[in-house]
């Protein structure tokens, strides 16, 4: 093809800790230039910022500034790193995590804007789980109702929703609830900035915000959870738009944040896991994609419908048009290995590290690998975030039995890195029992990069693991949906097709290690269900968050 004639598009992956640009080609989905913003406020957990109120426990908020500053300075740079004329590029995607949500006036601007004093004010981060009291509310209600959307849930609600978290404002701060004109998921907030035309994305709804066969819980329902709260789904916007879409196009004012072209097409907004699909060229049934990062998601779109119990959500149309889209995750997966880091770590292995030219992580890890299936003696649970799948309860703990006085950090390190790969084996096992099969496993997301870690997982699931082929592939993914709503190509999964990357069976189970983690999973499992009713996890927070308050 003449250079002069390549067409071009650009993917924005908002994550957790920052944002990051690549510009692709949209002949083969070659990624020719990417560039990464931190964000500057990271997490707010403890304070707002300037010094401002005390947060409390379990408390995650952002900063939308953040945002706009990954469009000022990372999009320019992706392509300034390309080489790609602005003129060239026909579209721009974007994803983000989910469910961050903001409240907002009528026009878009956060409220955090107006009153950055009030906490509930700000964005609240996918991993704020101070919702959960209010998430076992709507569980409770919706149980003996007999609501006809919570098997669609796994038979429970996350406090990482919407609905828990504006339950949540609505009860603790009912001023600024009635300010918020709009509660919108950050991935249609971003949109909105670009476009200057508000929309809802089909997938957030579908997976965030309890929107299925065409409808929100009733106003009947809200109300007996609070009678202020009757009216909340007219903040969400009624008319959703299809994943692949197109969502407006670049305003003037976007332009030149962005360095693109004034009316540059913009895809509608996309979660950063469910966009992943499309980067892996995983976007046809029974292909699961785990994206594997602070936390990890597991999506999969299917031909069929089933109850699976503690799923995050299954969506007609969540992942890709015309299929049923699924998902289930684990809370907290690279954040376990980095909170151990962080606080565990003596020094005496920082300075070994050091020497050898190795980070920490680096470290353990080729210390860990030297050690035979279940020498340490340990086995744990992953539960330091909470579980999302598939007990949903976001309240339970972390638990490591079988330490001794010869226990040593890279034990515990192992220990942890088998634990999440246990978790993930029940996730597949809790799938397939309830008749959705998991044809393959497809990797994603930073993890991808220890190779430890993945043949750990690919001994636990006893199954061969896919590889994405690329180190971005969030950002992939929404330059793929980019590419579809310029009108590139006729659906995503076409799109998929010709832009997406994938490795298939990139590693291996050995089989003498998969019996071996056999035995330790059996254990897990014995461990996992003692615990799962949450009791004396429950009864440790209740007592940390008094002594605390």
């Amino acid at each position: 093809m003449n250079a002069n004639s390549e067409r071009y598009v650009v993917g924005v992956d908002f994550g957790t800790l920052s944002g990051r640009a690549v510009v692709v080609r949209v002949d083969d989905g070659a990624e020719l230039g990417g560039a990464v913003h931190e964000y500057a406020h990271r997490v707010i957990e403890d304070e707002l910022p300037g010094g401002g109120a005390r947060l409390g426990p379990d408390w995650a908020l952002q900063s939308p500034g953040d945002w706009i500053d990954v469009l000022r300075t990372a999009v320019p740079e992706a392509l300034a790193a390309s080489g790609v004329d602005p003129s060239r590029v026909v579209g721009i995607g974007t994803d983000f995590t989910a469910c961050t949500v903001l409240p907002a006036t009528a026009d878009g601007t956060p409220l955090c804007e107006i009153t950055p004093e009030r906490p509930h004010a700000w964005p609240k981060l996918w991993k704020h789980h101070a919702a959960q009291p209010h998430a076992d509310r709507i569980n409770v209600l919706a149980a003996e109702r007999g609501e006809p959307w919570l098997p669609r849930y796994g038979g429970r609600i996350s406090s990482e929703w919407q609905f828990a978290k504006a339950l949540q404002v609505l009860d603790e701060d009912p001023e600024t609830y009635g300010r918020a004109e709009r509660w919108i998921e950050a991935a249609d907030w971003i949109v909105w900035r670009l476009t200057g035309v508000e929309s809802r994305n089909v997938c957030t709804a579908g997976y965030k915000g309890i929107h299925q066969d065409g409808a929100y819980p009733s106003e009947d329902f809200l109300a007996a959870l609070n009678p202020d709260f009757a009216g909340f789904t007219g903040k969400l916007g009624q008319k959703l738009a299809p994943l692949g879409g197109l969502a407006g196009r670049l305003t003037a004012r976007a332009a030149g944040w962005t360095g693109l072209p004034e009316g540059t097409a913009v895809a509608v907004g996309n979660v950063d896991a469910h966009v992943t699909a499309a980067a892996a060229d995983a976007v046809r049934p029974g292909q699961m994609v785990a994206i594997m990062g602070t936390s990890t998601c597991h999506i999969m779109p299917s031909d069929r419908l089933a109850e699976v119990p503690g799923m995050c959500g299954v969506v007609r149309d969540g992942i890709v048009p015309g299929l049923w889209g699924y998902e289930a995750g684990q809370s907290a997966v690279g954040d376990i290995f980095a909170w151990f880091v962080e606080n565990f770590l003596p020094a005496a292995y920082a300075e070994r590290a050091a020497e050898r030219g190795l980070g920490p992580h680096e470290y353990l890890t080729s210390l860990a690998a030297e050690q035979e299936v279940g020498q340490h003696g340990l086995v744990a649970l992953d539960w330091q975030g909470g579980n999302r799948s598939v007990l949903v309860d976001h309240d339970l703990s972390g638990v490591v039995v079988g330490q001794t006085l010869a226990t040593r950090p890279e034990d515990v390190y192992r220990a942890l890195i088998e634990a999440t790969a246990f978790g993930a084996r029940i996730i597949v096992e809790t799938f397939e029992a309830a008749g959705v099969p998991v044809e393959e496993f497809v990797v994603a997301g930073g993890l991808l990069r220890n190779s430890f870690l993945m043949r750990t997982y690919a001994d636990v699931l006893r199954r061969p693991l896919s590889a994405i082929g690329s180190d971005q592939g969030p950002a992939l993914g929404s330059a793929i949906h980019a590419a579809v709503a310029a009108g590139e190509y006729a659906d995503i999964t076409t799109a998929a097709a010709a832009m997406g990357k994938r490795r298939a069976g990139a590693y291996v189970p050995d089989p003498e290690r998969a019996d071996a983690y056999d035995r330790l999973y059996a254990e897990y499992r014995r461990l996992h269900d003692h615990f799962a009713d949450g009791g004396l996890l429950h009864r440790l927070r209740a007592i940390r968050n008094e002594a605390g308050a």
